[in-house]
């Protein structure tokens, strides 16, 4: 569920319409006021008369009435409790019909994916209804469809379908479905960490952020991480079918039909590279196709890749350094540069990998796991910089730093950084080794790839 604030106020000439009456506004203020303390018993009466006298008053009728059912229907059992499901459902239809937008934005999307997520979650309709009601979302409004738990849960349905053997649902069509709610995750993750880096950005400059802002720096932390949990979730779905020996000869089949298809051959060499079945000669005719068909950013990308497998360095950084320009979007520029990054930590090269770790951060200063990767270098470094047993040890305060930037910065791996910082920090000299070396407060320069130096302590 997003989190969000909801602000409600009765005198707003946009909410308030000619429908309302004077019994209708007293309804609504005596239903929020009860609500706001949840006394949901006591405003459950005047919140139906408003609804069911003046439905377009007040969106608060359908967003704290649907909190408000919810509520109910984990109180009660039996016919009660049926009852409110069933209502719950009525409600999502009255929210379509009186307020399909807010604000000038269009929620029938969101609107249509809560009542499958409610379907679901009451167990009120078949897999099958449940899916078609997600489905009718997503193609009536793609862009309002954002939660990541019906987003999840669309994909889910679709894919226990397949499982059961219902309908003709096939494995090609499983990672058609895969790839495109991915991609729309990964646009919902993506426009949160654009609006993250304008207050990270903020923030570097010196500016102080303002109330709002810090609470919007928060929402959007939570939110971006719920959807990067849910896309991790889908992606363990799609695990258990997606192995290389699955992949190749599904592609392989449907070569032909999609030679002319772009996104298609997009889609095929992503899934390859991901699932590291690249080494096989149809990632390579899929990455030709591609390039030939649609110079693009992924396709040079893949022809890095490609070379960077032969062993052709300066061909592959030709590539890399094409797929970078050929991108317009900061923050799928700064997934390409962090891609690269992490193909030069795999091959030891780790000055390159930093440098492009750091290019990557210059684009989308929300992206922690580039900063966790520095990390990582740095720890991996340490037996080979310094001249004595300390200063190799005081690598890790280094590390422990970076690892602490990407905690601070992004929710989605907060809890990874800290424990690396913690595990980092234990590494590195002790009160009483620096006491012992008596090196309190001296500056120590690292002369291998770091560059860096790092002031110890004092104790």
């Amino acid at each position: 569920m997003k989190y969000f604030v909801l602000i409600f106020s009765f005198f707003s000439i946009s909410y308030i319409n000619a429908q309302s009456s004077d019994d209708c506004i007293s309804n609504l203020s005596i239903f929020a006021e009860y609500y706001k303390v949840k006394n949901y018993e006591s405003a459950y009466e005047p919140w139906m008369k408003v609804r069911k006298e003046c439905p377009k008053i007040n969106a608060a009728i359908y967003s704290y009435g649907k909190r408000m059912l919810e509520h109910f229907i984990n109180s009660y059992d039996g016919d009660v409790k049926i009852a409110y499901q069933n209502d719950l459902l009525s409600l999502y239809d009255e929210w379509l019909i009186n307020f399909p937008s807010l604000k000038g934005r269009k929620i029938i999307g969101e609107i249509i994916s809560n009542k499958a997520q409610a379907m679901l979650d009451n167990n009120l309709a078949s897999n099958s209804e449940i899916y078609n009601t997600f489905n009718s979302a997503y193609a009536q409004d793609r862009s309002s469809f954002d939660d990541p738990k019906p987003l999840y849960n669309y994909f889910k349905t679709y894919y226990e379908l397949y499982k059961s053997g219902e309908g003709d649902v096939t494995l090609s069509l499983v990672f058609d479905k895969y790839e495109d709610i991915s991609e729309r995750f990964e646009e919902v993750i993506d426009g949160y960490s654009k609006q993250l880096d304008i207050l990270l950005k903020k923030e570097e400059s010196g500016q102080s952020l303002s109330s709002r802002e810090k609470s919007n720096k928060r929402a959007f932390g939570i939110n971006s991480n719920a959807s990067t949990i849910y896309l991790k979730n889908l992606n363990a779905i799609i695990a258990k079918e997606s192995t290389c020996e699955n992949l190749i000869p599904l592609y392989r089949k449907n070569l032909e039909e999609n030679k002319q298809n772009p996104i298609w051959l997009n889609r095929a060499a992503s899934r390859m590279d991901s699932k590291d079945c690249s080494d096989d000669p149809l990632f390579v005719e899929l990455v030709e196709l591609l390039h030939n068909l649609n110079p693009s950013a992924n396709s040079a990308y893949y022809l890095g890749l490609l070379n960077d497998k032969k062993g052709n360095e300066s061909e592959a950084l030709k590539f890399y350094n094409e797929s970078i320009e050929l991108e317009t979007d900061n923050i799928k520029k700064a997934r390409i540069l962090y891609k690269i990054a992490s193909k030069y930590k795999k091959t030891n090269q780790f000055s390159k990998s930093r440098n492009y770790a750091r290019r990557a951060l210059e684009y989308q200063p929300s992206l922690g796991s580039a900063y966790l990767l520095i990390s990582n270098l740095y720890a991996s470094s340490a037996n080979n910089c310094g001249n004595t047993q300390f200063e190799k040890r005081a690598v890790y305060w280094l590390a422990a730093k970076e690892a602490r930037k990407a905690a601070n910065i992004d929710a989605s791996v907060r809890k990874t950084a800290i424990r690396t910082a913690e595990s980092y920090e234990g590494r590195a000299p002790s009160k009483t080794d620096i006491f012992t070396e008596g090196n309190a407060g001296k500056t120590i320069k690292f002369n291998c790839w770091i560059g860096l130096s790092v002031t110890v302590p004092s104790l």
